[in-house]
C-alpha cells in the first residue's frame, strides 16, 4: 500500500472558494494547487515539495498566494513551511474548529495587513545635542579630554537619547493609526527597532493609512525612522487556522 503523500497548507477559506487560476506555489516544480473541503471551509493545498527551502522565490510564492485568494475573499493565512502529513489530518482539523475559523475568516473579510517598525534616527544627533543638557556636556568634555571612557559615556547617552525620543514618536504614531486600523497586534522586539506593530486595516483605508504614517515621518524625521510594510496577508489576526 502507498503511504499518504504530505500536503502543503497555503490557507483555510470557505468552501466556495476557489484558487485563482495561473497561480503556482512553492518548490523548484511546485505541484498543482488544490482545494481540500471539509465541511463550511476548505483548505488550500498542493503535493509537499520533497525539500523545502526558504528561498526568496517560494516565500513571494507563498505569499502572492495569500493575497491573491484574499482578493476574491477572506483567507487564513498559514506561515511559510506549514506541512501536514496527509490530506485527512487537514481534513480532521479543520471539522474541529469550524466555528472559530469562521469567526476568523469574519475577521479578516475584505482587510489586510500592514507591519510597522520603528526606528532610532541619527539624523537627529545635532537637535540631540542642543536640546539635551546632558550629552552638550559629555560632548564637551569628550572633545576637551578625549579618550575611550569619555567616548563610551557620550555615545551611551546618545542612544540612551535617541531610543527615548524615537520611543515617544513611536508612540504618538501609534496612537494616530490606532484610530484608522480595526485592530493591532505587537509583533516580538526586533534589534534595533523601538516598534514593531501589526494592523488589521480595510483595504479601503489603506492610502489613508500610508497617509498618516508619511506626514508622520515627515513631521519627525529627525526624532524617528518609520518603515512600513504592506498589504501583507492577515497573518497576524488569522486565529482559529489550523
Amino acid at each position: 500500500m502507498t503511504a499518504p503523500r504530505s500536503v502543503y497548507v497555503y490557507g483555510v477559506v470557505r468552501a466556495s472558494h476557489a484558487v485563482p487560476p495561473g497561480r503556482a506555489g512553492v518548490g523548484e516544480r511546485p505541484a498543482p494547487l488544490r482545494t481540500l473541503p471539509a465541511g463550511a471551509l476548505a483548505a488550500v493545498i498542493s503535493d509537499a515539495p520533497d525539500r523545502l527551502r526558504a528561498k526568496r522565490r517560494d516565500l513571494l510564492a507563498h505569499q502572492d498566494l495569500a493575497l491573491a485568494l484574499a482578493a476574491d475573499g477572506p483567507v487564513l493565512p498559514m506561515r511559510f513551511g506549514m506541512v501536514a502529513p496527509d490530506e485527512e489530518s487537514v481534513r480532521r482539523q479543520l471539522l474541529s474548529s469550524q466555528q472559530e475559523c469562521l469567526v476568523a475568516l469574519e475577521r479578516v473579510d475584505g482587510r489586510v495587513e500592514m507591519n510597522l517598525k520603528a526606528l532610532p534616527t541619527e539624523t537627529g544627533l545635532d537637535a540631540l545635542v542642543r536640546e539635551d543638557p546632558q550629552v552638550g556636556r559629555l560632548r564637551t568634555a569628550a572633545r576637551r579630554a578625549p579618550g575611550y571612557e569619555a567616548s563610551v559615556r557620550l555615545g551611551e547617552a546618545v542612544a540612551r537619547e535617541l531610543e527615548r525620543r524615537a520611543s515617544a514618536a513611536a508612540a504618538a504614531v501609534l496612537a494616530e493609526l490606532s484610530a484608522v486600523a480595526d485592530a493591532e497586534v505587537h509583533g516580538p522586539r526586533v534589534e534595533g527597532c523601538v516598534l514593531n506593530v501589526s494592523f488589521l486595516l480595510d483595504r479601503r483605508e489603506q492610502r489613508r493609512f500610508r497617509g498618516v504614517v508619511e506626514r508622520f515621518a515627515a513631521g519627525h524625521r529627525d526624532r524617528v525612522e518609520l518603515r512600513l510594510t504592506g498589504p501583507l496577508p492577515c497573518y497576524s489576526f488569522a486565529e482559529g487556522r489550523v
